[in-house]
Parts: structure tokens; C-alpha cells; sequence
């Protein structure tokens, strides 16, 4: 039913131009009436800017297709890992190098991470989005029935978020999916996780980078980043593997010990105890294996994809190799 839907909202993306949304329509005037009541916000303000906001059938058909569905890793991974993106990895890090190791040291969150979230998400901060937050979230949360609830509740955080931090309703761009600034954050992880890095009395992720690479840090730290351990490693598959490789969970379900004992060869230094999970992705030269431990999980609460997450991870880390390995040119005679 779910793949029949998405495939009636393709084919209306393809005809229908963008419309705007009938206030007056009872779900949506339900919504409003609902919205002001529970978050105290001036229902005839709501209602006027939802008037001015239209339903856009190109945001219905890229929701319907995300990259982390409808592309191999191979392919999804030659969008993020190229040379330009690690060279502009490598003067981002550059100019924010202060910035970078003073959050590192001091939320555990290394500056690879950070780095590779932000590239990954909006080739540091030069892609953050082209659509009215306003057209997306409206959208989403009243012409997309399987996730019609949680956009109704984004769109509500929306406008709470505007009274809050002052985001202009009128104008601030995201994604088709309604994430913004820099770290497109969607608007409840902006309420509940963006920080002021720099002290200044608001929260800004479009345009401070104190706050951007600050909140992107305590996002980690409040889904359990641990300082100092292991991400993931490349592994190799014993014949015959008692375990099935073939489907990649969001979440680890055994052990270091466990995948050894299955048959998995990797190296590590984490403890037999440990958690992990066994990943197989779809690569350029056939299957490749990999195993992540608890901070690879947590980058799939960034995104729930763990295409997703090795793409951050492979990415930050090409960042800091190139990094490093520039500063010892110029220091070697």
C-alpha cells in the first residue's frame, strides 16, 4: 500500500503545478486551531502564513526518492567521497581550525566528525537549501499521508521556533524536507539541540559558525557519542559466516567477540564486549563489509541511514588524512 502511494505522488509530481494550501480545509484548520493552543501562538498569524504557503508537488517526488533508497552505495557514495569535496573540506577546516579543535576538545567530538557532517550536508554551508521552509513543511505535513504526523508536528516546531530564535517564516530556505541551516537540523532538533557557541543570546545555524559546529558536536553528545572510541573498520567475511550480512540495522545488535567468533576478521581495539554490527554494502568492485561500533550508530540519528553514516565518517576522515598530511609537507625540509 505505502509503495503504491508513493508511486500515485511521483506521478502527480510530474503533471501538477505547486497550489496553495486551503486554509479553510478542516484537517488543516483543525491543525492550526490545535497548534496555537498547545504552543501559545496566535492562531490568525498561523493561518495567514499558511495562506501564503503552497502545497509543491516537486517536494512530493523527492521525498519519494531519497538517495539513501534509490542509489547503491557505489553511487551514493561518489556523490560525497571526490577530491573537490575533500579539498573544500580541507579549507574549511582551515579557516575554522581555532573553532574546530577548541569544540573537539571539549565535547569529544572529533573534528573529522564535524567536518564530515557539515560536507556531507551542505558542502559546508554552500548548499543549505533552495525551498521555503514554509512550502516544505505544509507540504509534507498535509499531502503526505505516511509521514503526514511527524511533518504536522515539524511544521508546529517551525513556528515555535520562529517566536523563539526569530527564523523568518517568510524567507528562510531548507531542504525539501524542511532541514535548515548549515547542519539541517529539522526544526524540533533545532529547539532541542542547537547551542549558543558563542554566547551572543541566540541560536543561529544559518550564519554563526560558533553555534553551527557547536550544536552539531552536542547533537552527538546527547545521542551518546563516546570520546575517544572507534567509528567503524573495513572487514572481511570467513567461509562459511554464520551471520547474514545482508541486512544493515540502525543500531548494533552483537558483540566484537560475537562477530569474531562468527567468522568476521577486522581489527580493533575495542573490548570482546563491545557493541557492534556487522554492515555489507553494495560496492564499486562487488561486496564490502564493514563493522561499526556504538559511534557509527549514533551518526545514523543524524540520518537514519547507514549509507548515510559511513559517508560521514569516510568523508571526515579523508578530510583529516589530506589535512595532516599538508601540514607535514610544509614542515619537512
Amino acid at each position: 500500500m505505502r509503495q503504491k502511494i508513493i508511486l500515485l505522488l511521483c506521478a502527480l509530481a510530474a503533471t501538477a503545478p505547486a497550489v496553495a494550501i486551503d486554509v479553510t480545509r478542516p484537517d488543516v484548520a483543525a491543525w492550526i486551531e490545535a497548534t496555537a493552543r498547545e504552543h501559545k501562538l496566535d492562531a490568525a498569524a498561523i493561518r495567514q502564513t499558511l495562506a501564503a504557503a503552497e502545497v509543491q508537488q516537486s517536494i512530493l517526488e523527492a521525498i519519494a526518492r531519497p538517495a539513501e533508497k534509490a542509489k547503491p552505495w557505489s553511487e551514493y557514495r561518489a556523490i560525497f567521497i571526490t577530491p573537490e569535496r575533500v579539498a573544500a573540506g580541507v579549507l574549511f577546516w582551515r579557516e575554522h581550525a581555532e573553532r574546530l579543535e577548541r569544540i573537539a576538545t571539549s565535547t569529544g567530538v572529533p573534528a573529522e566528525m564535524l567536518a564530515g557532517i557539515i560536507g556531507v550536508e551542505t558542502y559546508f554551508g554552500q548548499r543549505a537549501g533552495k525551498h521555503r521552509l514554509v512550502n516544505a513543511l505544509t507540504t509534507l505535513a498535509f499531502e503526505y499521508p505516511p509521514r503526514a504526523e511527524f511533518f504536522k508536528k515539524e511544521l508546529a516546531q517551525l513556528f515555535v521556533l520562529a517566536k523563539e530564535e526569530k527564523v523568518p517564516l517568510d524567507s528562510a530556505l531548507g531542504s525539501y524536507a524542511g532541514a535548515m541551516g548549515v547542519p539541517q537540523f529539522i526544526p524540533s532538533s533545532y529547539r532541542n539541540f542547537a547551542v549558543d557557541g558563542d554566547a551572543d543570546g541566540q541560536r543561529d545555524l544559518f550564519g554563526n559558525w560558533d553555534d553551527v559546529l557547536s550544536s552539531v558536536a552536542n547533537y552527538f553528545v546527547k545521542h551518546n557519542w563516546k570520546a575517544g572510541e572507534a567509528v567503524a573498520t573495513r572487514a572481511q567475511l570467513t567461509s562459511p559466516c554464520e551471520l547474514d550480512p545482508e541486512q544493515n540495522l540502525l543500531k548494533p545488535d552483537t558483540t566484537v567477540a560475537a562477530l569474531d567468533g562468527a567468522g568476521v576478521r577486522f581489527t580493533s581495539d575495542r573490548p570482546g564486549d563491545a557493541a557492534a554490527g556487522l554492515l555489507s554494502y553494495d560496492g564499486r568492485d562487488g561486496r564490502e563489509y564493514w563493522v561499526g561500533f556504538d559511534n557509527f550508530f549514533v551518526i545514523t540519528r543524524y540520518n537514519r541511514s547507514t549509507m548515510y553514516a559511513l559517508a560521514v565518517y569516510q568523508l571526515g576522515q579523508a578530510i583529516g588524512e589530506a589535512v595532516r598530511a599538508q601540514a607535514t609537507a610544509a614542515t619537512t625540509p
